[in-house]
């Protein structure tokens, strides 16, 4: 079975349609499939859930999203980098499920190892556990979370070979593993596609059964934040 495609619009071809739950990787800027959230953004595909940490920035990632208002709603854990992300918030025109970090990568995670819940302590006495069933093992509350299985993830990766097997650059394994494994189809983006049996096994980060779909192509390296310090 040839998982290359020429390009993310091929890749996500027949994939896509309004009113989905798509599941993203990537950890602010770093490691986000955003070959493929141009791809989503040029299709029209609208009234979308996203589940991913954030919502990247005005001008990038799954900000260029919001500004083509195709998302209905964001399942994350940070937003606060976006401008737009907040003016749709506040005038009612967007959704928000805020999940601390832990238990959105932990959502992922059961989703997609068939796991439909599962209790985490994070939260309790929060708004994040509002209308949610409570707990108590051994005299501590915990809050019930449900595993997220998503109609498509898209992902981010460093290499991959031929069957898909993914390898991840420093912390851009952070959010896509799990994010991969969640979605009812995965495509990924790469940096550089290797022949099958180039990659040793033991530094493989998502084995190529996860992968459905796979791009090569260029992607801009952009940091999320910068801290300066005044010389002594």
């Amino acid at each position: 079975m040839n998982k290359i495609y020429e390009n993310p619009q091929a890749a996500l071809d027949g994939l896509l349609f309004d009113g989905m739950l798509i599941a993203a990787g990537g950890f602010g800027l770093c490691g986000i499939p955003e070959l493929l959230i141009d791809a989503v953004r040029d299709a029209g595909t609208k009234d979308l859930t996203i589940a991913s940490n954030n919502c990247g920035v005005d001008d990038f990632g799954l900000g260029l999203l919001l500004k083509t208002k195709q998302i209905k709603k964001m399942i994350s854990s940070y937003v606060g980098e976006n401008a737009e992300f907040m003016r749709q918030y506040l005038s009612g025109e967007l959704e928000l499920e805020f999940n601390p970090q832990g238990t959105l990568a932990e959502r992922m995670r059961a989703g997609g190892a068939g796991i439909a819940g599962f209790y985490t302590k994070t939260g309790v006495g929060t708004v994040v556990a509002e209308g949610k069933e409570l707990k108590t093992f051994n005299g501590e509350t915990y809050v019930l979370e449900t595993g997220i299985v998503a109609d498509l993830s898209i992902v981010k990766a460093w290499k991959a070979d031929t069957t898909g097997n993914l390898v991840f650059r420093k912390t851009a394994r952070n959010f896509n593993p799990p994010a991969a494994t969640c979605g009812n189809i995965c495509v990924a983006e790469v940096e550089e596609i290797v022949p099958a049996g180039s990659l040793d096994p033991d530094q493989i980060h998502l084995p190529g059964i996860y992968v459905h779909r796979l791009i090569q192509g260029k992607h801009e390296k952009r940091i999320e934040q910068r801290t300066t310090r005044a010389a002594a």
